[in-house]
């Protein structure tokens, strides 16, 4: 069974083909899917999916690109959310050192307030964390956030990656790794211990290698994981099986109803 922990499912992008696109991954052994928020105005939407879709999990925040419309009432309200509705983790949040995103003053400030709320909720974290691994691991010492979490799309060294394990984080891993000149990435990807990672799409966006320009679905993490198991030097059932397990365990309101 194969777990996707980072789609954005409820995108509009998806709006003419969802069911279809969740029967074909059914039926490809994709049978799990946590879907993070990015913004409060999506909140009640992917609310909505996870009524209707048995198989999503549930995560809310305010990412860190898109804060040019939040506000910090908006934490309030993710407290509420978050302590009021079916969830496994608060997310995506993080700190994001990309071009034309918010001042980075304003993105800790969010990014704090996040660890908060999910450190008083006793609840794991998605972290995205593009050019700012430092960063945020400066911020969960600050918080003393203990809860773990995924990094999403970690792209980072061998050396930053134990320091998020050691944090309790796992880290995930997507299209990247299907890329020949993803050198780095392969390198720490054969390195981590078999606890270290889960699988992820972050569709639709990060398409895998030869599928460029187009959109990315939750169909290829069985492709992901085939790379894994090459680079590892596994069998695919083992990768199926580690990561479901990771998964579980940095997730543990997985089952609740």
């Amino acid at each position: 069974m194969f777990i996707d922990s980072h789609c954005h499912f409820d995108f509009d992008v998806f709006d003419d083909q969802r069911d279809i696109l969740m029967a074909r991954c059914l039926n490809h052994g994709v049978s799990g899917f946590l879907v993070p928020a990015t913004t409060h105005v999506s909140w009640s939407r992917l609310e909505q999916f996870i009524g209707r879709y048995p198989q999503w999990r549930a995560a809310y925040g305010l990412h860190p690109y898109f804060l040019k419309d939040a506000s910090l009432d908006q934490i309030d309200l993710l407290g509420e959310q978050c302590a009021t509705q079916r969830v496994v983790a608060v997310g995506e949040i993080g700190l994001d050192c990309w071009p034309n995103a918010v001042d980075l003053k304003t993105q800790i400030d969010f990014f704090k307030r996040q660890l908060s709320v999910a450190k008083s909720l006793d609840l794991p974290v998605i972290l995205h964390a593009r050019k700012s691994y430092d960063l945020v691991l400066k911020c969960l010492r600050e918080i003393d956030f203990k809860a773990g979490g995924v990094v999403h799309a970690f792209n980072g060294s061998l050396e930053q990656a134990k320091r998020f394990l050691d944090f309790g984080f796992v880290l995930g891993v997507g299209g990247t790794i299907t890329y020949p000149r993803a050198n780095k990435a392969r390198r720490v990807l054969s390195a981590l211990g078999t606890s270290a990672f889960v699988l992820e799409t972050d569709s639709p966006d990060m398409p895998l290698n030869g599928f460029q320009g187009q959109y990315n679905t939750p169909l290829s993490i069985p492709i992901v994981a085939h790379h894994v198991a090459t680079i590892r030097g596994e069998d695919i059932e083992q990768v199926a099986t580690q990561t479901y397990n990771n998964l579980l365990r940095i997730f543990p309101r997985w089952h609740e109803e």
